[in-house]
């Protein structure tokens, strides 16, 4: 029968799934009636597949408005429109870069805390105009005039901020697609390489100069032992201790956990580093007296003031005490670069250095594929001959009548 309010209204709603009205007037026009609603549809086949689409709730919608509706989408349908596939077009389209960020986080299972720091920093700071527009709408020429913008401020956070966006917009085009085209036909962000527009970056080389090293490392001894201490500067001076005989990155350290270290066999675990690759490494004699002495609270080794709220985020004011000792600005990475130095001083071979530091092996056939590269525990005699050539230099320093020797390769 021909559909009519009365009849739509007068229908029994069926107690759980759903049953159906069909319209004799326009073939495939009908009301789905479910516990909660009576739902307009239409139902019709594109390209020999069978679609239903909902068109609107009854009271929304008369049931003359429902029916030139649907009268419309067969209509389309018989031209071969795909409702699926511009239903889809249509939430694509809409996605803005903020829900597109979100949607490449959890898409992106293997992603690090610290990359998904980045992402949403640059939406919430680089990218907030952007973020709740679609993101379809980001253009080249709107790339090249944000990228300058930025560029003005700091090279290197324009440069990180569309490396960002890049991804984003990268995961947008493989991931939603009309039929076999890409809705976004061309990333935007290829114009900062078609134009050569990505700053150039300097590579930081800052350090500890290597005959202040021996100062550097007594100032972090001093603070620790001054009597006015907390425990958090106990904590920050023993993780920057550790960073320093080590080599280890700021984040492995300070997220070092009680299960990844061995102090009876000296030695430490990351089981995802920055290479991706498990990595076990030789923890020097005078990095596990350093673990030895801590308190066992808690589940990092380095934990935040408060035991439970997770683990230290920074050390500036220590590294900005050592900094003032040694004439020169002092970050996390330059204690790195500074045990690089540190290994040369002691002849160990640049290739057992990069090990060491996690660096990836590349280029060198013996290395990458006869020599073990994740557990460096045979590198224990390098690793103890860089940690004592640190602590000498401060016995050296705190004696005014004893001559710094080089050491010997």
């Amino acid at each position: 029968m021909k559909l009519t309010k009365a009849m739509v209204e007068g229908s029994v709603l069926p107690e759980k799934g759903q049953a159906f009205l069909w319209d004799s007037e326009v073939k495939g026009f009908g009301v789905r009636l479910t516990p909660s609603a009576r739902t307009y549809i239409v139902q019709g086949r594109v390209s020999g597949e069978d679609r239903r689409v909902s068109l609107g709730r009854h009271g929304i919608l008369t049931v003359q408005e429902a029916r030139n509706k649907a009268r419309a989408q067969l209509s389309a349908m018989l031209e071969g429109v795909d409702p699926v596939v511009e239903k889809k077009r249509s939430e694509a389209y809409a996605l803005t870069l903020q829900e597109l960020s979100e949607k490449y986080i959890e898409a992106r299972r293997d992603l690090k805390p610290s990359s998904i720091a980045d992402i949403k920093k640059h939406i919430e700071k680089s990218f907030a105009s952007w973020a709740d527009r679609p993101a379809v709408d980001i253009t080249r020429d709107k790339v090249a005039v944000r990228f300058r913008e930025l560029s003005e401020r700091s090279p290197a956070q324009a440069n990180q901020a569309f490396r960002n966006l890049r991804a984003l917009l990268n995961y947008a085009r493989a991931a939603y697609r009309s039929g076999d085209q890409p809705l976004i036909v061309e990333n935007p962000v290829k114009i900062i390489s078609d134009a050569k527009l990505w700053n150039r970056i300097q590579a930081r080389s800052g350090r500890i100069p290597t005959d202040k090293i021996g100062i550097a490392w007594n100032v972090i001894q001093e603070l620790r032992n001054a009597p006015d201490q907390s425990k958090i500067g106990e904590t920050l001076t023993d993780a920057v201790s550790f960073l320093m005989l080590t080599g280890a990155r700021w984040s492995e350290a300070a997220a070092l956990t009680w299960d990844q270290v061995d102090l009876k066999d000296a030695w430490w675990h990351l089981p995802d580093p920055k290479n991706r690759k498990p990595l076990t490494f030789p923890m020097p004699g005078a990095a596990v007296e350093i673990l030895e002495r801590r308190e066992r609270k808690g589940f990092f080794v380095f934990p935040s003031r408060n035991v439970g709220d997770g683990h230290i985020t920074e050390a500036r004011g220590i590294l900005g005490k050592v900094s003032a000792a040694v004439g020169v600005r002092v970050s996390p990475h330059d204690l790195r670069r500074t045990f690089r130095a540190v290994a040369g001083e002691c002849g160990v071979e640049f290739w057992k250095t990069k090990l060491l530091m996690g660096h990836k092996i590349s280029g060198d056939v013996t290395i990458s594929h006869y020599t073990e590269t994740s557990d460096l525990r045979y590198l224990a005699p390098e690793s103890n001959a860089i940690a004592n050539w640190i602590t000498r230099q401060g016995t050296i320093a705190s004696t005014d009548n004893v001559i710094q020797w080089r050491a010997k390769k």
